[in-house]
């Protein structure tokens, strides 16, 4: 069974003929248009309608499906990230250093930010995702490596 990616959840319902809003919604719309496939529950299934409210992505798929449920595609269905663009789920697990040697954490989510992503570690710490603060990211080493500064007092 190939790999999945989680691209959204069922969210709370849009109306009476079974569409719901998409939380936590990946930001490539083609994963909602219409004849999408997602998987849910580990079965396919199709999407047959779709639009936004509220600035949220609204679909209906041609099966019932359990509000919470995760919305999924296979991981090889993805595009090749763009250079210094990684998905979520790369950097997820890697450990946080900083310069220097200093460990900070390890990934446990990447935040929408107002002007940028955040990472957020299980140290409690938040980094912004900028070039001053992120060195490097070396998913073969699964680590990042931040700029000093960035992790407050030593």
């Amino acid at each position: 069974m190939p790999e999945r990616v989680t691209v959204g959840r069922v969210g709370k319902p849009h109306g009476l003929a079974g569409a719901f809003f998409v939380e936590r919604a990946s930001a490539d719309a083609e994963r909602f248009a219409v004849g999408a496939e997602l998987i849910v529950g580990g079965e396919p299934a199709r999407v047959v309608e779709s639009k936004h409210a509220r600035g949220r992505p609204v679909i209906r798929l041609d099966r019932r499906v359990e509000r919470g449920a995760p919305l999924e595609v296979p991981r090889d269905s993805l595009p090749a990230p763009e250079e210094d663009e990684y998905y979520v789920f790369q950097l997820v697990g890697l450990d946080v250093e900083e310069e220097g040697g200093r460990p900070l954490g390890r990934v446990t989510d990447v935040a929408p930010g107002v002007a940028n992503d955040i990472l957020e570690l299980d140290s409690g710490l938040s980094l912004p995702m900028v070039e001053e603060c992120i060195r490097t990211v070396d998913l073969e080493r699964r680590r990042i490596l931040v700029a000093p500064g960035y992790s407050g007092p030593r």
